[in-house]
């Protein structure tokens, strides 16, 4: 008898445990249950906006919700991580997380408004960039050698556009301008599109940007490609040699994107952000669309992520200082 009544409560107990269990499951908060606003720290047109566009189409439908993308442009893509930086970490705001403001901006102008590691939930890396040196087609520049030719008989004249200070493409460029011992005249934008008019318009004579941006145009005949910063020229450009080719044997300044919440966000909704955002750039249609911009697919998980912008972080800091880098 003993026996059955001990049996009867430990059935009893285990039910309630059971039930117990259901219920936190089923009164446990779903995500998303609104929208998600997306930060991007450039203008529309640029290489950013069209990554954060084209993964937030795709993500949104997954997710139930949308995916807000929300461009606050200014200082390199530091406005926008400086909101995500001190926003809820409720997973409801995430910022299009960029080399330019989490491992260059921090060494370049000493120090920003946020903290690059501490502030934030790395979610995944999607991309790897690189930048395009260009200028309009009346230039008398006809490769990067004559470019080169000309700042050195002519230091601190002609002026080269790019899509703001602190931005992937304005580093690459620094540091190129070091490599090469010049001196210009940085006219930074609020984004790689309104540079592009510019330099298409001639108010400007040379640009740099990333690929994605000055591409296009390059093919079309509205710029000339002089140059592109990765080791290995673009698939999408294959006319336009390295800069490595152009003279500067070794000359490697690449840069990525990815997705970051504020720091303290929830892990399961940095998870299922992750989930999907993998999904997303596992397609035929968005790897195309990327890849066909120049941006190469370049998918790392969170852990990876933030070991990723560690080194990012410690590598162009000894780069920025040891070549002497400073903003304009």
């Amino acid at each position: 008898m003993g026996t059955f009544r001990s049996y009867t409560r430990l059935l009893i107990a285990a039910a309630a445990f059971l039930a117990s269990q259901a219920w936190a499951a089923d009164t446990s908060p779903a995500y998303p249950t609104k929208p998600v606003r997306f930060l991007v720290g450039f203008a529309p047109g640029g290489a950013n906006d069209l990554v954060a566009r084209v993964l937030a189409a795709r993500i949104a439908p997954r997710l139930g919700e949308q995916l807000v993308v929300d461009n606050r442009a200014g200082a390199g893509g530091n406005i926008a991580h400086d909101i995500v930086a001190k926003a809820a970490p409720d997973g409801y705001t995430m910022v299009l997380a960029s080399v330019a403001s989490l491992a260059m901006s921090p060494a370049l102008l000493g120090k920003v408004p946020y903290d690059p590691i501490n502030d934030f939930s790395p979610v995944a890396q999607l991309v790897d960039v690189c930048s395009l040196l260009s200028t309009h087609p009346a230039s008398a520049s006809k490769t990067l050698k004559d470019f080169v030719a000309r700042a050195k008989q002519q230091p601190d004249k002609i002026t080269v556009a790019n899509p703001g200070t602190g931005s992937i493409a304005h580093l690459a460029f620094e540091l190129f301008k070091v490599t090469a011992g010049i001196r210009v005249i940085n006219v930074p934008y609020k984004g790689g599109g309104p540079a592009v008019i510019d330099a298409m318009s001639g108010q400007v004579e040379y640009l740099v940007g990333v690929i994605s941006t000055g591409a296009p145009h390059v093919k079309s005949g509205k710029l000339r490609g002089l140059g592109v910063t990765s080791l290995k020229r673009s698939p999408i450009l294959l006319d336009v040699p390295t800069i490595a080719e152009g003279g500067f044997a070794g000359f490697e300044a690449s840069g990525w994107l990815g997705i970051a919440f504020p720091a303290k966000t929830p892990i399961a909704y940095v998870d299922r952000m992750h989930k999907e955002a993998v999904a997303a750039m596992a397609t035929p249609e968005v790897r195309e669309q990327l890849q066909n911009a120049g941006l190469e697919p370049a998918v790392k998980d969170t852990a990876a992520f933030r070991s990723y912008i560690k080194s990012e972080l410690a590598k162009w800091t000894k780069l920025i200082k040891d070549a002497g880098i400073k903003a304009d």
